[in-house]
């Protein structure tokens, strides 16, 4: 099949559920068109020569068939223990009321499935709703734009801070036959707020599983927002995930990717600084092993001056496995004084793994202070000799040494309940497969 039968399949499942009384109808029109334009990309793709995330889809779905049905399950499993928050569950892109609870009192946050809040709150939505994330850039992107059935919108006020986090948890129901779903995320924090959001990602069944998320994310003026997101899903999962952040001066932005497990798994991160004073700061970890498939695309765009952003993604690859990074940062002629720094640090742990990275620099102005770089290699032999020597087995040394490399970016994790979780998954992750 061509890349070309495949986009037209899409298009026509997405056109045979299309709802014209959306109020969103005529975005999702512009999408489908530009979908129809770019098409699904192909093997000359420059953004995903190194993910032929098509050819996948092709290969292990079928990309008009309806979804296999919801069995009702029970999403406990999922769960993050000890981690107090507001809850959302999405089951298949649908959002499940019965599952989620809402415990932050009203006056700090506004938490609704978008599908209530296109409904209710229009003059919230409509202004950002597809304002942010431009589907004309990548068709993937535009996929979900057309195809959303529903996500969370979460609005925080001004001069407030959300003391409990938001824990949204994405839950694939493939036992009875594939599921494909789109999923759209909408949050607009207001001036002198702070909210902190993280993401899960789990499947129930062992059919495949794709699924396309969108997160548009406008923070105010002097706003912070915190954004975990983790990919540890045991099943055949796809996946493609798109944030895009606008922020407004002053403003603060933490974003922590965790990918863990899942098939191919492809991560575009986008961060607009419009505004002096902004502090950014992107993490990643991807540790994988067997054929799983890892890529985060980057892109940091500082457009005003006197603004900070630092980027560290690091990557420990085992088996056949595969790790793609590529980080972008434009420093526009307006944005003098711009500090930003980005790295991309790899393990190799195996002849047949492999990483591609791309680390980029583009800057018009010429007072600032930017570095990037990258480095790829296996374990030092000598301080794994040494631990060995001090009566540590081979396994327990590699483990160490491993969690001491992923390390560093625990270390950036305030909330004390989500940094135990991450760093459990971690631990026994290497102590396991490593």
């Amino acid at each position: 099949m061509s890349e070309k039968n495949s986009t037209a399949e899409v298009i026509a499942a997405i056109e045979k559920n299309l709802d014209v009384t959306s109020p969103v109808v005529q975005l999702r029109k512009e999408a489908l068109s530009d979908l129809s334009e770019k098409g699904l990309p192909g093997n000359k793709s420059e953004e995903y020569k190194h993910t032929p995330l098509t050819r996948l889809l092709e290969k292990n779905f079928s990309l008009s068939q309806s979804n296999a049905p919801s069995n009702g399950i029970d999403p406990t499993p999922a769960a993050i223990p000890f981690v107090e928050g507001n809850t959302v569950v999405f089951i298949n892109g649908k959002y499940a009321a019965d599952h989620s609870r809402i415990v932050s009192p009203a006056s700090e946050i506004t938490i609704l499935s978008l599908r209530d809040a296109l409904l209710n709150h229009q003059e919230l939505v409509l202004p950002f709703l597809g304002k942010i994330a431009d589907h004309k850039t990548d068709a993937f992107t535009a996929w979900n734009t057309a195809a959303f059935v529903d996500g969370v919108f979460i609005h925080v006020p001004d001069n407030k801070t959300v003391e409990l986090p938001i824990l949204v948890y994405h839950i694939h129901d493939v036992q009875s036959g594939q599921v494909i779903s789109a999923t759209r995320n909408l949050v607009v924090v207001g001036k002198n707020s702070e909210v902190s959001i993280l993401e899960k990602f789990d499947s129930m069944g062992s059919y495949n599983g794709f699924s396309t998320l969108v997160s548009e994310v406008a923070v105010a003026e002097n706003a912070g927002v915190t954004w975990y997101s983790i990919q540890n899903d045991k099943g055949n999962r796809y996946q493609f995930e798109f944030k895009q952040f606008q922020q407004a001066r002053s403003s603060r932005v933490n974003t922590f990717t965790f990918t863990l497990d899942g098939k191919a798994i492809r991560n575009n991160l986008q961060l607009s600084l419009d505004g002096e004073g902004i502090d950014s700061h992107m993490h990643g970890l991807y540790l994988v092993g067997k054929d799983t498939l890892a890529d985060n695309h980057t892109v940091v765009d500082h457009k005003q001056p006197n603004s900070f952003s630092n980027e560290l993604y690091k990557g420990i690859i085992e088996d056949s496995a595969k790790g793609v990074f590529n980080g972008k940062i434009f420093v526009r002629p307006n944005a003098q004084k711009t500090n930003a720094f980005q790295a991309n640090r790899n393990i190799l742990l195996t002849d047949k793994a492999s990483i591609n990275t791309k680390p980029q620099l583009e800057i018009w102005a010429d007072d600032v202070k930017c570095s990037h770089g990258c480095t790829s290699g296996q374990l030092d032999e000598e301080a794994l000799f040494y631990l060995q020597t001090r009566g540590i087995n081979k396994d327990t040394a590699r483990a160490m040494m491993l969690y001491a490399f992923a390390g560093e970016l625990l270390d950036t994790i305030k909330h004390p309940g989500i940094k135990e979780y991450i760093d459990t998954l971690i631990s026994e992750r290497l102590h396991k497969n490593f």
